[in-house]
């Protein structure tokens, strides 16, 4: 049965929206992965977790660019899907600048796991990486489990009217002051935003305590200041 995800009043909605796909329809036939390895630039690294950061991508921007030409890019940027935010991960923070990584050894996970979640990460190979440099790190967690949480954190999201802000001369405080108002709890200064060397809208990032409530995200962790210009993709019409 092919799994069905089309809502209409994400189109119609004037203020808020919900965290989810535009449109999204996944088949019987999960892509298969590979496995995800730690590396020379990408070690294995084992620290206490200190803190979670939530990464949010904006979709019709990494289509737009050259990452949207992938294989793996095919189910998210093609095939009839459309995306707004995505969900990137859940990634284990340290308690310094330092953060673990690959801290065990990570089998595939299950495709009925990435199927579930295709909606919300619309990359298998993504879900994989993700489980294998962040969720291992987690104490307790299966795939299954890992993704369930990330997956509920990103699900509570609200978002502004994106169209009318992509419309606006904006900086990055002012957008994240616009995701702030429509998400209670959430402050500008618990989030990061990042964009390309043009200046248009890549991802944010959501400053999360262990207990994964919303808190201040330390000053080491970048982003771009609050005053920098910022430009949203809207995406083919």
């Amino acid at each position: 049965m092919i799994l069905r995800l089309a809502i209409a009043t994400l189109l119609a909605a004037p203020a808020a929206v919900e965290a989810q796909a535009l449109q999204c329809a996944v088949g019987n036939d999960v892509p298969r992965v590979r496995p995800d390895l730690p590396s020379r630039d990408q070690p294995r690294r084992v620290v206490p977790i200190g803190s979670y950061t939530l990464a949010i991508s904006w979709s019709p921007q990494f289509c737009r660019s050259t990452a949207g030409d992938r294989p793996t890019a095919r189910f998210q940027c093609g095939q009839g899907n459309r995306f707004g935010f995505t969900l990137h991960g859940l990634w284990p923070d340290g308690v310094g600048k330092e953060w673990p990584q690959y801290c065990r050894p990570a089998a595939i996970v299950p495709a009925r796991v990435i199927a579930a979640h295709l909606c919300a990460t619309p990359s298998a190979q993504l879900q994989q990486h993700e489980w294998a440099k962040h969720g291992t790190c987690m104490a307790g967690y299966t795939p299954a489990r890992y993704f369930t949480r990330s997956t509920a954190l990103y699900r509570r999201l609200r978002f502004p009217d994106m169209d009318a802000l992509s419309r606006r001369s904006l900086t990055a405080g002012a957008f994240a002051s616009a995701l702030a108002a429509v998400n209670p709890g959430l402050g500008p200064q618990m989030m990061r935003v990042t964009a390309d060397r043009q200046g248009w809208l890549d991802e944010v990032w959501i400053c999360l305590g262990k207990d994964f409530r919303y808190r201040r995200c330390p000053a080491h962790q970048g982003g771009l200041a609050p005053t920098a210009p910022l430009r949203i993709w809207r995406g083919p019409r």
